[in-house]
């Protein structure tokens, strides 16, 4: 099933020209995945993907995870810790998976990974998610954000 997304998000805003525009899809209760190709003009090095790009997909990808629960949590980072294991190459088709492991109150922990095009993990993180405060929720308008499901 597929997540919304939004106008202007860095990673998942399909009305914005400098962003990634991801989209994620939930594949099992508490998972969610997306398959993308990062393109040159991310890379740090040269064939390699940015560190901060890396980082940015791990922190959408566990925040994105509490999302495709019933019922969904709207959160952000409060802490992420990354590991990265290999390069990530720009070019070439990536599997970056999201998993919800606890969830309280206020807070969850989730976990991200990146794999690469032979399944080899690539860079993974541990995430603290800390519950967006309900008066910003009751008040934020999702038309205004864009926060739907768009056609391909």
């Amino acid at each position: 099933m597929r997540q919304p997304n939004s106008r202007h998000c860095f990673i998942c805003g399909l009305g914005n020209p400098f962003g990634l525009q991801l989209r994620f899809d939930i594949t099992a209760p508490g998972e969610v995945t997306t398959c993308y190709t990062v393109p040159e003009r991310y890379q740090g090095f040269p064939g390699i993907v940015h560190g901060g790009i890396v980082a940015a997909m791990l922190d959408e990808v566990c925040g994105r995870a509490h999302m495709g629960i019933e019922p969904p949590r709207f959160m952000y980072t409060a802490r992420l810790e990354i590991r990265y294991r290999k390069n990530v190459p720009v070019g070439q088709p990536l599997r970056i998976i999201g998993r919800t492991v606890k969830s309280k109150s206020r807070t969850a922990t989730a976990t991200g990974a990146i794999y690469g095009p032979d399944g080899e993990l690539l860079a993974e993180a541990d995430a603290l998610l800390v519950d967006v405060p309900a008066d910003y929720r009751e008040s934020a308008d999702p038309e205004a954000l864009g926060w739907k499901v768009y056609e391909e």
